[in-house]
């Protein structure tokens, strides 16, 4: 099945970095027969020598590695304007908590674990690129609620006219919980809706994202429902 990335008026570039040559040379295979323009990196330090040259669309982050580890690396890239809105994907073996949260708090989109089936993978990858290329909807599909304006087809959130740009699951956990003001999401509730069964993920997650959003919108938008969850909350 031919990929979205072909249907782009110009092939999307994706940067893979990991140490190792075998993944590497798989990734590398899969994602040019797709349509892709691909680069390669063995470690965080050479990663950030290549984006800034390269300039990819993608970047796909290896958590362990020598000299510079995805974590360090991503938040070093999150670091530059350029890369500040860039789709960040980790690729790894690990599966610890602290490692996955981690990955989340660097600024990670998406977490994919090792062995890494291509397949899923290149699915991951056409959603991005579908989301990208698709023509922003109609302007109905806005909430207003409590001083914000939640664009969910521009994903964009804006307070007071300012603009607040959040990466796509931090703006997808504000507009979920936004949808439905005046009811309580568990953290298994907000996992199954916003980050699916497709991908593994711990509670913890919610909690760092919650966090992050608080930070960018103002604490009193998503309150914590002690024991239970979270809901957002509709009064001024």
């Amino acid at each position: 099945m031919q990929h979205s990335a072909a249907s782009a008026s110009t092939p999307y570039k994706i940067l893979v970095v990991d140490d190792d040559p075998d993944i590497v040379e798989l990734l590398e295979y899969n994602l040019r027969k797709e349509g892709y323009e691909v680069a390669t990196a063995s470690d965080g330090r050479k990663a950030l020598e290549v984006a800034p040259q390269f300039g990819p669309d993608i970047i796909l982050l290896d958590v362990m590695m020598p000299n510079l580890d995805g974590i360090a690396a991503c938040r070093e890239l999150r670091a530059m304007p350029r890369f500040k809105d860039t789709y960040i994907l980790f690729l790894t073996a690990r599966s610890e908590e602290f490692s996955e949260v981690a990955a989340f708090d660097a600024g990670a989109d998406d977490y994919l674990s090792k062995p890494i089936k291509p397949r899923a993978l290149m699915s991951r990858l056409a959603a991005v690129v579908r989301r990208d290329l698709e023509p922003a909807g109609p302007q109905s599909d806005v909430i207003d609620i409590n001083g914000l304006r939640i664009d969910r087809t521009g994903f964009a959130v804006y307070q007071d006219g300012r603009k607040i740009t959040l990466p796509k699951k931090e703006f997808e956990l504000l507009a979920f919980l936004a949808a439905s003001p005046h009811k309580v999401f568990g953290r298994d509730e907000l996992l199954q809706n916003i980050w699916g069964n497709d991908v593994f993920v711990l509670a913890r997650t919610v909690d760092v994202h919650v966090r992050k959003v608080r930070e960018k919108v103002g604490e009193h938008h998503i309150q914590t429902i002690k024991g239970v969850g979270y809901k957002f909350n509709a009064d001024n």
